[in-house]
């Protein structure tokens, strides 16, 4: 017999009510409210400078790197392990494929500069450096049984070192123009039309993915959520959607940029000037591409069901037949291929490649990845919380650099940031069992 009675009946506080009906997880609506919190709190002390289009716009850019990364970073821990090298590992892949540009394939291989292809066997190149990478790293932990702590805080000094070594220090640009689009800007931006199209697919994706969450639970004969509730979730879910293009849509191109690409077109520029949206980053396209692919992968694969049961128990998951080992491995190679993507928004971005790209980096992923709900102890994690919890890391950092914090002044609140998350996580398991 089916039972269709949901627990929300039987709640009589009327928010209660409402968090049980739309089963919204408690500790993401935590982080959504601090994010608020932070965000109201930096646009008044920056005197209203934190939330215009021109800073949301570049905080999500700057957010995607870190968020391309944290994704990966979610498995890692879940594992119970850590990655203490993405950000060397950044750093050297950021050579290869600035390398690969300017020298390799231009001149070694005779392609010539601007060839269409150069771009595409770069980002390749990149892709097979870091898999590589990540393979030999997940090797050694999983087969040599070496913490990963150990192997990546080798790692960490191993290519970081190789990242000087590729060019012995010397900064590679400037990047291909097509290569270039990764990393935003005025070009690198899909525009108005193409932003809303973006936002017309999220909000038929979010009634989508309702609709057949509803029917899966008629197929197993779950209870199911009340009408008004998968109806409040689908409006929260587009409004937000609707309102982060609009943000996005919001911001003109530089002044000087829309005269010089009105007069290459023919354009007649207007007295109050010509107004042209960036729309969307394609940095934040792939990020966003990126946490979809990877929440599939966590939560509707074979791979992704052993991962998390790993976490929660290793032995049981030996014993059950998994084959613990190669799924290590492949999650280290996850981790590779992650970070070359992040090499490839980051270099893109600054259209240079630097031995010193991806600095820090790893404290951002590991706190943005703690922050977000990822348990140290292994088990529990969501990508959802992860990428939040970059945007709430990113957001801490712009909004020191606007108020004119100094470096080392950042560096602590992150410090204490981070460590304030892990005893929250703490408290919210303790209080769990």
């Amino acid at each position: 017999m089916q039972n269709t009675v949901h627990p929300s009946s039987y709640a009589r506080n009327p928010l209660q009510r409402f968090l049980i009906a739309t089963e919204l997880d408690t500790r993401l609506l935590g982080m959504v409210g601090a994010l608020a919190i932070i965000w109201i709190g930096f646009h008044i002390l920056s005197g209203g400078l934190f939330l215009t289009p021109r800073n949301l716009w570049n905080l999500s850019v700057q957010t995607a790197s870190v968020a391309v990364m944290v994704t990966g970073m979610v498995l890692v821990i879940v594992t119970r392990n850590i990655d203490l090298s993405v950000g060397s590992i950044l750093g050297v892949v950021a050579m290869v494929m600035g390398v690969m540009q300017t020298d390799i394939l231009p001149n070694q291989l005779g392609l010539g500069l601007g060839h269409p292809m150069i771009w595409a066997l770069s980002l390749a190149a990149g892709l097979l450096t870091g898999v590589a990478i990540g393979a030999l790293q997940g090797s050694i932990i999983a087969y040599l049984r070496v913490p990963a702590f150990i192997v990546t805080l080798g790692g960490y000094l191993v290519w970081r070192g190789a990242a000087w070594w590729v060019t012995m220090g010397r900064t590679v640009a400037p990047m291909d123009p097509t290569f270039q689009l990764m990393g935003g800007g005025p070009t690198g931006s899909v525009g108005e039309f193409w932003s809303w199209v973006v936002g017309v697919i999220a909000c038929a994706a979010i009634v989508v993915m309702l609709y057949f969450g509803r029917r899966q639970r008629l197929r197993f004969k779950f209870p199911l959520r009340p009408v008004w509730a998968e109806a409040s979730l689908a409006i929260i879910g587009c409004s937000l959607a609707i309102a982060a293009v609009w943000v996005a849509n919001s911001y003109p191109w530089p002044i000087r940029i829309a005269e010089n690409y009105a007069a290459a077109n023919g354009i007649a520029v207007p007295e109050g000037g010509l107004f042209i949206s960036h729309g969307i980053a394609i940095p934040v396209l792939i990020a966003l591409a990126v946490g979809v692919v990877m929440t599939f992968i966590s939560t509707r694969t074979r791979f992704g069901r052993y991962v998390f049961a790993m976490g929660g128990n290793p032995e049981a998951a030996e014993l059950a037949g998994i084959n613990t080992r190669w799924v290590t491995v492949k999650i280290f190679m996850l981790m590779g291929a992650l970070c070359a993507i992040a090499a490839a928004i980051s270099s893109a971005r600054l259209n240079a490649a630097t031995n010193a790209m991806g600095t820090l980096d790893e404290l951002y992923v590991i706190a943005a990845a703690v922050i977000g709900g990822t348990s140290l102890a292994g088990g529990v994690g969501t990508i959802a919380g992860a990428l939040l919890g970059a945007l709430v890391m990113q957001s801490l950092q712009s909004g020191m650099v606007l108020m004119g914090l100094d470096s080392p002044l950042q560096s602590i609140v992150v410090g204490v940031v981070l460590v304030l998350a892990v005893w929250l996580d703490t408290l919210y398991r303790n209080n769990k069992h």
